[in-house]
């Protein structure tokens, strides 16, 4: 007897990891529904998305766009908050694709309600790690790492005793600007930013590769996802994101996940758990085409942004916060020209600096540092803008 169809509402449907997932979905009909997209600013394209897929619920930033998307499915499509969309009772898989703190609530409500979270957003364990599980916890929820790197890991676990865990290990390609020299960094810009050497991901995660910020958030999300210290976290060079990930054990053995480096296949094994189905969309790996994989150790001096990350997650709490939402900021900031490169460390190194944290905050007082943050690192930022002006 065929199994029905599992629920999916994608939450950031028109990112880059709402749109692999929906490729995911695309290449294995019949295994899964969509019944809620949540798009952003890109209306044109959720609307081909609706027209598509016919999702029972949307949601954009523009409400007025509604008749458009509801025109668009052809049938009687419903305007819904991520919140709302999270908790219906037809999704069963809630993928959370939002870039920064937009995904916290939705994260919340979901594992409440005892939805399986496909998480693709690093932010939302960084900032609130604590919370996050415990909701988990208390509301039968379940956790499922897209991140290739978690994902990795979550994979070298299955069958095994987590108490049997030597080491997690983290791999890092190095990002952008792996091999320019640390003097220029000043000059880079944000479209050379852009340009990562194996991944095609968002504009913040590829950023945040090129500080190496991502990796200390994947080690704070690793150490949430996988109840592992910090201590016992490593993170190692690997220019080629082969390996994306390996599990050390009490006995000395290691176990690694490799594969292309395609976002496609964690979040199909985050939308099929606990099944692992065959799919064409996903290219498979040649070893001998690939013949050489290499690691090495990473310079803490040429990433500042990772120091710091590691720093915020060894204190924990709302240090983790102010963490992120400094570097949410002061990236977004990049983007836009107002700093330059070599500033996001420092604006965030500012703020953490500023902060005087909680080691284990209540959701209220997790806001009110996220908040703080923002504003802080804004001022940080008005006040770098004249020096950028004059480079």
């Amino acid at each position: 007897m065929t199994a029905p169809a599992k629920g999916v509402a994608i939450l950031g449907s028109t990112g880059s990891i709402g749109r692999q997932t929906l490729d995911v979905i695309r290449q294995l009909p019949g295994h899964f529904r969509v019944v809620a997209l949540a798009g952003g600013s890109n209306h044109t394209l959720l609307e081909d998305q609706s027209r598509e897929f016919h999702p029972d619920f949307v949601w954009c930033q523009d409400a007025k766009r509604h008749m458009d998307l509801k025109a668009a499915s052809g049938k009687k499509t419903r305007w819904a908050t991520m919140e709302e969309m999270a908790v219906h009772p037809d999704v069963e898989v809630v993928v959370i694709g939002t870039a920064g703190a937009a995904g916290l609530g939705p994260t919340i409500a979901a594992l409440r309600a005892g939805k399986a979270v496909a998480l693709a957003n690093k932010e939302v364990l960084v900032m609130a790690g604590q919370v996050v599980t415990r909701e988990a916890e208390r509301g039968g929820g379940e956790l499922r790492p897209v991140d290739s790197e978690h994902s990795a890991i979550w994979q070298c676990l299955w069958g095994e005793d987590i108490a049997a865990v030597e080491k997690l290990i983290l791999t890092a390609s190095g990002g952008a600007f792996r091999d320019v020299p640390v003097r220029d960094l000043d000059r880079v810009t944000p479209r050379d930013a852009l340009r990562h050497p194996t991944w095609d991901m968002g504009r913040k995660i590829t950023i945040d590769s090129a500080t190496l910020m991502n990796k200390g958030f994947e080690a704070i999300e690793a150490r949430w996802l996988f109840n592992v210290p910090m201590d016992r976290i490593e993170i190692v060079m690997h220019r080629e994101s082969i390996v994306h990930s390996l599990v050390e054990y009490a006995d000395g053995s290691v176990k690694a996940q490799l594969g292309e480096p395609d976002m496609r296949l964690p979040i199909q094994c985050a939308l099929s758990y606990p099944e692992r189905l065959a799919s064409a969309g996903v290219p498979r790996l040649n070893l001998a085409r690939v013949k050489t994989l290499s690691f090495g150790e990473v310079d803490l001096g040429r990433y500042p942004c990772l120091r710091l990350a590691l720093e915020a997650g060894a204190k924990g709490g709302t240090w983790a916060t102010v963490l992120a939402a400094a570097d949410e900021v002061a990236v977004e900031q990049f983007a836009l020209g107002a700093i330059g490169f070599t500033d996001i460390p420092k604006v965030v190194d500012s703020a953490l600096s500023a902060h005087s944290g909680a080691a284990d905050p209540s959701l209220e007082a997790i806001l009110e540092a996220d908040a703080w943050a923002r504003a802080f690192a804004m001022d940080r930022v008005r006040a770098a803008q004249p020096l950028v002006r004059a480079r």
